[in-house]
Parts: C-alpha cells; sequence; structure tokens
C-alpha cells in the first residue's frame, strides 16, 4: 500500500482549518500533518514537514498568500502548492501561480473535488476552477514565463542530510540518525536535488565534496 499524501493547511480561521482538516481524515489516502494560522508560522513548518501539498489561504494579516507560497517553494520545491481562496480577480491569481502555485481553486469547491485536487497535486497535476482557468488561458497568449534562480540556498537541516548523504548513510540511517522519518528524508533530499539540479545522490555527494560542505576528518 502506498504512503499516504502529506497536507498541511494554512489559513488564518482555525474554523476553515478544522472543517478541511475534519474532512481530509475521512481519506484513507492522505493524512495532514500540519496546520498554520499565518505565512510566517507555515513557512516555518513547511521546511520542517516537507509536505507534498500544501492547501494556502491567499488573503491572512501579516505576510500573504502569494509571499507564503514563494517563500513555501523555495523552502521546500517538491511540496506543491493548491491555493484555496474565496478571490478568482486576476490581481490574486496571477501573482499566486507567478509565485509558484499550482492548483488555483474556490472555497465553493465540493469537499470531494478538493481531495481529488489534493490527489492530482501529489502527482504534479494542475487543477484550475473554470472561472480562473478562461483568464490563465487568455494571460498565457505571449506571455513569457520567468526563468527561476538556478541556486537556492539550502536550510540548515538540508546541509546536515547532504552531509550524511556524502557520508554514505541511507535514507533509513539518515532517518534513525536526525531521529526524523524516512519519509520526510525522502522530502528533504528531492528538496535538495531540486535545488542543487542534481539528477541523484550520487551528484549530491560529489557535489558536497567539492564545495567543502564536507571536509575529510583526520586529513593531518
Amino acid at each position: 500500500m502506498p504512503e499516504p499524501i502529506t497536507v498541511h493547511l494554512v489559513d488564518d480561521h482555525a474554523v476553515v482549518r478544522q472543517g478541511v482538516r475534519a474532512f481530509l481524515s475521512t481519506q484513507p489516502d492522505i493524512v495532514v500533518v500540519g496546520e498554520s494560522g499565518s505565512g510566517e508560522e507555515a513557512i516555518r513548518l513547511i521546511a520542517e514537514q516537507v509536505p507534498d501539498v500544501v492547501l494556502m489561504d491567499l488573503v491572512m494579516p501579516g505576510m500573504d498568500g502569494v509571499e507564503a507560497t514563494r517563500q513555501a517553494k523555495r523552502a521546500s520545491p517538491r511540496t506543491q502548492i493548491i491555493v484555496l481562496t474565496s478571490y478568482h480577480e486576476n490581481e490574486h491569481i496571477f501573482p499566486a501561480l507567478r509565485a509558484g502555485a499550482l492548483s488555483y481553486i474556490l472555497k465553493d469547491v465540493s469537499p470531494h473535488e478538493l481531495a481529488d485536487a489534493v490527489r492530482k497535486a501529489a502527482r504534479g497535476e494542475a487543477v484550475l476552477h473554470p472561472r480562473v482557468a478562461a483568464r490563465v488561458v487568455q494571460e498565457l497568449q505571449g506571455a513569457r514565463p520567468d526563468m527561476p534562480n538556478p541556486f537556492t540556498e539550502l536550510s540548515d537541516r538540508e546541509l546536515e542530510v547532504l552531509r550524511l548523504i556524502a557520508a554514505g548513510l541511507s535514507n533509513a540511517e539518515i532517518a534513525n540518525h536526525l531521529v526524523i522519518s524516512e519519509k520526510t528524508v525522502k522530502g528533504h533530499v528531492s528538496n535538495i536535488l531540486s535545488k542543487l539540479q542534481l539528477a541523484d545522490r550520487t551528484q549530491a555527494a560529489v557535489y558536497a565534496w567539492r564545495e567543502g560542505i564536507v571536509r575529510r576528518e583526520g586529513g593531518g
């Protein structure tokens, strides 16, 4: 049986988070691993949990959902962001998608459509509300996407994982060493490869040695 899809909820209304969590908890293949009431809190927890999918509210006090999406994708590139909002105006849609959101759905979505969007996001498939999709198609005609920054700084935990990869440890050994789940380790490894634009663990280990991230012990 495949591992469940891990989800983090971000919404400044506790009642919304409670309702979404209650429904998703009825789905055997989805598990809510955390929730945040603010963008700032979300970034910190997403970097630790590296969830498969984040459900992101857009309009929140402090850091809004667009900036939270941008920082979440920087912290965990493998995590897919679904915007779940009441707003479908262009000034909300396009900044969110440019910030890295995969899907954009409205809060009038049915619970089963929401679960389906989560499953699709975990597979890298986008879901756009029909009212949103039409605007996106119009906007994209002649539009040129910005090139992403090829290098994003690794977090302290990712550097730690990279050092252990370079030391030859397996995911299970790294999980045991850091006292975290093997799934979380896999998420960190995926993010490291994505951020450094490397193909596999071997390239990551070579990179770590070459860049001096790991230093040989007892080198005289």
